[in-house]
Parts: C-alpha cells; structure tokens; sequence
C-alpha cells in the first residue's frame, strides 16, 4: 500500500498553523511552532543518532511561506529564517501520527534542562 499523498497544505492567514490534507481523508493541523522544533534539518536533527539539538524558545515563530521541492516534499520558512528542512510527506505524517507522544518527549525534555517554550 502506498503511503497517503497530500492534496493540500493551507497556511493560516497569521502562518501559526498548517493544514495539510491527504489522500485518504486524514486532515492534520500542526503549529508553526511544533514544526519549527521538529524540523527535519541537519541543524535540529544532527547528522546521525545522538546529535540531536533542542530547540527552546519557539512559542511565538510563524511559517512565512512554503516552497514546493519537487514532489516529495516543502521548504517551510520561518519567522526565526529557520529554512533548511525538507518536510517530506512521510515526514509529516509521522509527525501528525505521532504528535501527543513527539509533543509530550519535547515538553519533557524542555523540563529537564531548565528551558521554556517562550
């Protein structure tokens, strides 16, 4: 089975949340913010296991705007000029899939090293 393909992403007029619709009826609305923080990018994710960086201090970002890659994916811009992760469509599934769980771990982890969201 092949995996959902989206049928649109809407930015929301103030860029705080991203629709995107897929194929299969699934409808998923994620904040700027939680997108910024789970940014697919080298900076975020590192280059390998272990290199992960938190990111604190995401509360007010916005999206600017979206650029399409090719037909796998989009380069969201951020209000920070954050602009180098490519959210695949897999990608943002498993984010939409796997939201609370990712959500709950990022809290935490804010938690433990005496950080905030704002």
């Amino acid at each position: 089975m092949a995996e959902p393909w989206p049928t649109e992403l809407r930015l929301a007029e103030d860029g705080r949340n991203l629709e995107v619709s897929f194929d299969d009826g699934k409808h998923l609305t994620f904040s700027a913010e939680f997108l910024r923080v789970e940014s697919p990018s080298a900076e975020v994710k590192g280059h390998g296991p272990g290199q992960e960086q938190l990111v604190a201090g995401k509360r007010g970002v916005t999206i600017q705007r979206i650029e399409p890659v090719g037909t796998y994916a989009a380069r969201l811009i951020f209000s920070d000029g954050h602009s180098t992760g490519l959210y695949t469509w897999s990608y943002l599934w498993k984010l939409g899939s796997e939201r609370e769980r990712i959500w709950t771990n990022y809290l935490s982890k804010l938690e433990a090293a005496g950080l905030s969201r704002a």
